[in-house]
């Protein structure tokens, strides 16, 4: 995962939907700089989003999708006098943002034997919904942090 890049600095707004979010989405979607193939895929479940959904835009479906697959809150390890403490501490946005890619694209990467741009399709609709492998992902986060809520006197 070592890869530090400046992109939110350089980052422009993808092609179709003038998007900087997408944008950012499909460079993480993207393997060995195939950035035209990542494209592809993402415009494809989009695509398919919108015969799904006819009342709102693919891309705010996909934005809302995001939108609830963001954590509010976390733990991290501390170390306290040699225990290690899981602290529950809030996300800021770009994390927020990065993790729920991550959760997205893990979710779509497990699942085998479909084209990506139909698992990518069902996991967006899924968290649109509030369901799905990456929400559940982020419910656990969240459940963590409450049950470590003791040590929330930790965070500083």
């Amino acid at each position: 995962m070592g890869k530090i890049t400046a992109s939110r600095t350089s980052l422009k707004p993808d092609p179709r939907f003038n998007s900087l979010l997408a944008s950012k989405f499909i460079n993480c979607l993207m393997y060995d700089g195939k950035k035209t193939t990542a494209q592809g895929v993402f415009y494809n479940a989009l695509t398919e989003i919108g015969e799904k959904v006819k009342d709102r835009p693919a891309i705010e479906v996909f934005e809302q999708a995001i939108e609830n697959v963001k954590p509010y809150i976390e733990v991290r390890s501390k170390r306290v006098g040699g225990a290690s403490y899981q602290v529950p501490m809030q996300v800021n946005r770009a994390r927020q943002q990065s993790l729920a890619f991550r959760w997205i694209l893990a979710a779509v990467r497990d699942k085998k034997g479909r084209a990506m741009h139909l698992k990518l399709s069902d996991e967006l609709l899924a968290a649109y919904r509030k369901e799905g492998v990456a929400i559940t992902k982020r419910e656990n986060t969240h459940r963590m942090a409450d049950a470590n809520k003791a040590f929330a006197h930790f965070a500083w």
